[in-house]
C-alpha cells in the first residue's frame, strides 16, 4: 500500500542511517587521532643557549619541523648533569611531542651520580642518533710540545708534572683527560676549570701544558695561532684540520682511542613505536638535507642518522665505558 514501508525497506533505512552516522563521526575521529600531528614538539636541551648542543638542536629542530609540518620548540633547561631535562621528559606524556637532546653527557651521568630520578636505559625509547663532534688535545702555539708523542714523553720525563686542563670535573672534557691519561701510561695532573675561556685563558697564561676541549669553541683560538691542536681524539681526522692526526695515528701504543662527544633525540619511554618512527625518518630527511649538513659542519658536527637500537645500544656502551673512567679517576659520585 502507498505509505507503508516493508520490513525490507525498513532495514535498508536502518542500515543507511547507521552508515550515515559512522561517515558523519570518521572525520571527528580522525581529526582527534592526528591532531599530535599539527600540535608544537617540545625538544628539550639539557644545556644553556649559544653552545654547540643548543645550536645543533636549533638546526636540527627547525629542519624537523619543516618535515613534520609542525613546529619544533627548543627549551633550555640546563642544570645538575642533565637530570633536570632529563626528568622533564621521563615523566611527560608519551605521545611524541616531547623529546630530549640526549647526548654521552647522559651516560656520563648514570656512572657520576649516587641515585637519579629517571632509568636512563629505561625510561626513554631513543628515537636517533643526530651526530658526532669532537674533541681535541690543544697546546699554547708557543709550546715546546710540537706532537702528542712530545706530551707524552714529556709527562714520562717529569711524573706528575704536566698539567691538562679541562672544564668542570665529570664533564666529557675532564673524563676524556682521565681517559687519555690511563690509556697513555702517564701521571698528569688534570686540571678542571668552569669553562672553556677560563680554560683557554689558562692554556695562553702558562698554567697549564695542555688542554682537551670541544674543537668548536676553541677553533677561533686555532685560527688565530694562538692555540695549537696536537691531536683530535675521535677514530678520524676532523674535516676542518686535515693535517691534524687523531690520538690514535699519533700514539702507536693507543690505536683503538676513540673519544668523541654526540647528541641524539630520545622520547619518554612508551612513546608508540610509530611517533617513534615518524620522528626518526623525519630527522633522517633532515639530516640528508645539504643545507642542515652545511649548518653542523660550522659547528664541527659530523650528522649521523641510525636506527632506535643502534642508539639504544650506543647509550649501553656509553655508560659501561664512563662509569668505568669515573671509578679508576677516583671521581666521588654526588
Amino acid at each position: 500500500m502507498p505509505g507503508r514501508i516493508t520490513r525490507m525497506q525498513r532495514r535498508h533505512l536502518i542500515l543507511c542511517g547507521a552508515g550515515a552516522g559512522l561517515a558523519a563521526a570518521w572525520p571527528i575521529a580522525a581529526l582527534a587521532a592526528d591532531s599530535r600531528d599539527t600540535q608544537p614538539i617540545r625538544l628539550v636541551v639539557p644545556f644553556g643557549a649559544g653552545g654547540v648542543a643548543d645550536l645543533t638542536a636549533r638546526v636540527v629542530g627547525k629542519a624537523m619541523a619543516g618535515q613534520l609540518g609542525q613546529p619544533v620548540i627548543v627549551d633550555n633547561r640546563p642544570g645538575a648533569g642533565g637530570v633536570v631535562a632529563g626528568t622533564m621528559v621521563s615523566t611527560a606524556a608519551p605521545d611524541g611531542l616531547t623529546l630530549l637532546l640526549m647526548s654521552n653527557g647522559t651516560a656520563v651521568s648514570e656512572g657520576l651520580f649516587q641515585r637519579l630520578p629517571f632509568d636512563t636505559r629505561k625510561d626513554f625509547a631513543p628515537v636517533s642518533l643526530i651526530g658526532y663532534f669532537d674533541l681535541a688535545i690543544v697546546v699554547p702555539e708557543g709550546s715546546p710540545l710540537r706532537s702528542l708523542s712530545d706530551l707524552v714523553a714529556a709527562a714520562k720525563a717529569r711524573p706528575g708534572a704536566l698539567n691538562i686542563g679541562s672544564v668542570a670535573i665529570g664533564s666529557t672534557q675532564n673524563l676524556a683527560a682521565e681517559l687519555f691519561k690511563t690509556r697513555a701510561g702517564i701521571d698528569a695532573q688534570v686540571v678542571p676549570f668552569n669553562g672553556t675561556p677560563a680554560v683557554v685563558t689558562a692554556l695562553r697564561s702558562g698554567q697549564i701544558d695542555a688542554a682537551v676541549e670541544i674543537l668548536s669553541p676553541v677553533m677561533p683560538q686555532i685560527g688565530a695561532k694562538a692555540l695549537r691542536p696536537l691531536a683530535v681524539m675521535g677514530v678520524r681526522r676532523n674535516p676542518a684540520l686535515p693535517a691534524v692526526p687523531t690520538v690514535a695515528e699519533a700514539a702507536p701504543a693507543l690505536k683503538d682511542f676513540d673519544v668523541r662527544s654526540w647528541n641524539a633525540l630520545a622520547a619518554p619511554a612508551r612513546t608508540p613505536r610509530d611517533r617513534v618512527d615518524r620522528l626518526n625518518q623525519a630527522l633522517r630527511s633532515a639530516l640528508a638535507s645539504p643545507e642542515v649538513r652545511q649548518q653542523l659542519a660550522t659547528l664541527n658536527v659530523q650528522p649521523q642518522a641510525g636506527t632506535p637500537e643502534e642508539l639504544a645500544a650506543l647509550l649501553a656502551s656509553e655508560i659501561v665505558r664512563w662509569s668505568g673512567v669515573i671509578a679508576a679517576a677516583g671521581i666521588p659520585k654526588q
